[in-house]
């Protein structure tokens, strides 16, 4: 059985569908910021602080090519994982990417509440936050748009859809 990558930006559902998805399929669940901050016994604001953005990314593709060593599981990815060095690629040649997309208002009103756990939106006001989603989603379209399956993520019968995509 193939892998299947969540992707989408931060706040599209991408963990929360991910881990229903994997125990309805009986799949290994494994979400790629977890992954790094259990590797690197440090958070991911931690990360960000200490090391930067440019090594994190490079920590998310190491992770990405240590990942997909093996078949037959759900990873949810950090949103911006595709948009970076040849990541989108080698999700698409290892399994079926599935884009959770949503609106940038819906995103804002799901993230407003949890900007302190999130590096890249921690310091934004709410009026900043909707400005910042919908500059990175533009941003990220060319690369969300190479997924090979794009669905609402507020979809009810999602799990069924993307489930169905595996058989």
């Amino acid at each position: 059985m193939k892998n299947i990558f969540l992707i989408g930006f931060m706040g599209s559902g991408k963990s929360t569908i991910g881990k229903n998805l994997a125990k309805k399929l009986n799949k290994e669940f494994i979400d790629l910021d977890d992954y790094i901050v259990e590797k690197k016994q440090m958070t991911i604001t931690d990360i960000f602080q200490q090391f930067g953005e440019e090594e994190f990314r490079k920590l998310e593709n190491s992770a990405l090519k240590e990942i997909i060593k093996n078949k037959n599981q759900i990873i949810a990815t950090g949103g911006g994982v595709p948009c970076f060095y040849d990541n989108m690629e080698i999700m698409n040649e290892n399994g079926t990417t599935v884009f959770l997309q949503l609106p940038a208002e819906e995103l804002a009103k799901r993230l407003a509440n949890e900007k302190a756990q999130r590096p890249l939106i921690a310091e934004l006001s709410n009026s900043e936050l909707i400005d910042f989603i919908n500059k990175k989603l533009n941003e990220r379209d060319k690369f969300y748009s190479k997924a090979k399956v794009i669905i609402n993520s507020n979809s009810k019968d999602i799990n069924y859809y993307i489930s169905s995509i595996n058989e």
